[in-house]
């Protein structure tokens, strides 16, 4: 296994320079010494761990396989359809342990191809905000894209040559940075390629277009490790997490133009009970009075100051024009 700096030198060439895209692809997803390449626990509240997920907590599971099963018309009509998750970590899938209406369930990493085929609700947690991005600051002569070198006291930050990238706001204030989450939109566009029909479901955060061109002025791009998050991005590389918020607005329309209708975004709260509200009365109904871990990973589901309104969960539908040929096949999961 080789080194961080053994890559970037590989790939930098002669002139020692990355753009940031291309230095997060390498830092997570570099065969050699990607953070995602790594048999290391990332996700969970142990020591030695990360970050962690609302898929941390088992009761994820079951909600979200009654919200998906209520979305394509209800227990019956899943049996007709295969649950695809993507971007899924040791020890496994949301599904693990879940008793669940569809007709057969699939796991895929977050290395790897795609190959979707057939009715299937494809589903992933926290994976479009794991995608390389690409980082831009407005000076006063236009925006520059964002690049890392290596310098005598490690990883520096460097400017690339100015960009003319349409999506750029024009008159946005000088030294606004604004992360484009590119990677997260072509990951959609792959996901929507493929031929499979059926339910679509994402569950990140994000925000809109807007949002991010005018009401972020510093990025949201952040590096978590040890479950601690830091602002230095060029620390620890191959060793920490580095994500931005995906746009919700980029993921919308690629789903629209390939095919998708009903595109929905909602707050996770707001999906959960939805879409899941007879199995969370269940659940409420069931366990004893007081507070009880059930009762705890239901809080830290939907609580507003939780995980509630900082996650979001896209929907979008695409109907199928045959019967399908079989269940998807597996070949891993999208990669960098």
């Amino acid at each position: 296994m080789g080194t961080f700096a053994e890559s970037f030198r590989l790939s930098a060439g002669p002139e020692g320079v990355l753009s940031f895209e291309r230095f997060m692809a390498l830092a997570l997803y570099d065969p050699g010494c990607g953070y995602y390449r790594r048999p290391h626990p990332r996700i969970g509240r142990g020591g030695g761990s990360d970050f962690y997920t609302a898929a941390s907590l088992p009761l994820y599971g079951e909600l979200i396989a009654a919200a998906c099963a209520a979305l394509v018309g209800g227990p019956s009509k899943a049996r007709e359809y295969t649950f695809v998750e993507l971007g899924v970590e040791p020890p496994g899938g949301v599904l693990r342990g879940v008793a669940h209406p569809f007709g057969a369930s699939l796991e895929a990493g977050v290395n790897g191809g795609l190959d979707l085929r057939g009715p299937c609700v494809v589903f992933s947690n926290e994976l479009f905000d794991a995608q390389p991005f690409r980082r831009f600051r407005k000076r006063a002569g236009g925006w520059r894209e964002l690049g890392v070198r290596s310098g005598s006291a490690g990883w520096e930050e460097t400017e690339l040559p100015a960009v003319g990238a349409d999506f750029l706001p024009a008159d946005a204030p000088t030294d606004y940075c604004l992360d484009a989450p590119t990677g997260a939109r072509t990951l959609a566009e792959a996901i929507a390629g493929q031929p499979w029909s059926g339910l679509f479901v994402a569950a990140d955060y994000g925000k809109s277009w807007e949002e991010l061109a005018y009401g972020t002025p510093v990025g949201t791009a952040r590096a978590y490790r040890e479950h601690r998050q830091s602002n230095d991005l060029l620390a620890h590389p191959g060793e920490q997490d580095l994500t931005c918020h995906v746009c919700w607005d980029w993921i919308g329309q690629a789903l629209a133009e390939r095919g998708f209708g009903a595109v929905s975004l909602e707050s996770q709260e707001a999906f959960l009970v939805r879409h899941a509200g007879p199995v969370l009365a269940e659940i409420t109904a069931a366990v004893a009075p007081g507070v009880d871990g059930r009762k705890q990973a239901l809080l830290h589901l939907l609580h507003p100051s939780l995980m509630g309104r900082k996650f979001q969960v896209l929907t979008a539908f695409r109907p199928g024009q045959e019967p399908a040929p079989g269940p998807a096949s597996r070949r891993g999961g999208p990669g960098a």
